[in-house]
């Protein structure tokens, strides 16, 4: 079993494509881009938090 070629990721992405199709594929890339930017945006509040000391 070796790696997979460029063909095979074409194929796998055409069958993709003609089962979800373009307009909900675009909506999952919307939705993960959300979810990993609030992600970041949780971090970034958690670290400030636990940089300073509580009064």
């Amino acid at each position: 079993m070796g790696s997979f070629s460029i063909w095979h990721w074409l194929i796998v992405l055409v069958i993709v494509v003609l089962i979800f199709g373009t307009k909900k594929l675009k909506n999952m890339g919307q939705d993960l881009g959300g979810a990993v930017k609030g992600f970041k945006e949780g971090m970034k509040e958690g670290s400030d938090s636990a940089a300073t000391p509580p009064s």
